[in-house]
């Protein structure tokens, strides 16, 4: 009863697994956020706040809505802007 059992592995393709997984479950996080408020841009954008503003933050197609004190920024507009943007910045 001590036969041993040998299990071969293509890690290829394990990993490939999981990256199609981890992009499935990015996608549905982003489906889930309608908008972004400003901490969120800034992470999403790896730029801090003055670095937002003296970018982008100002060009009037980047679209934001200020509802009381916070800036909220809707998420598909802002992430077709943002790499249109980046593109220009070559």
């Amino acid at each position: 009863m001590g036969g041993l059992l040998s299990v071969s592995i293509d890690e290829s393709q394990v990993r490939k697994i999981c990256l199609e997984r981890i992009e499935e479950i990015i996608k549905q996080v982003d489906a889930e956020c309608i908008f972004w408020d400003t901490s969120e841009l800034k992470k999403r954008t790896c730029m801090s706040w003055n670095t937002i503003k003296e970018s982008f933050f100002f060009d009037q197609r980047f679209q934001k809505i200020k509802v009381g004190n916070k800036w909220y920024y809707p998420v598909q507009e802002t992430k077709a802007f943002l790499r249109i943007w980046l593109l220009e910045q070559k």
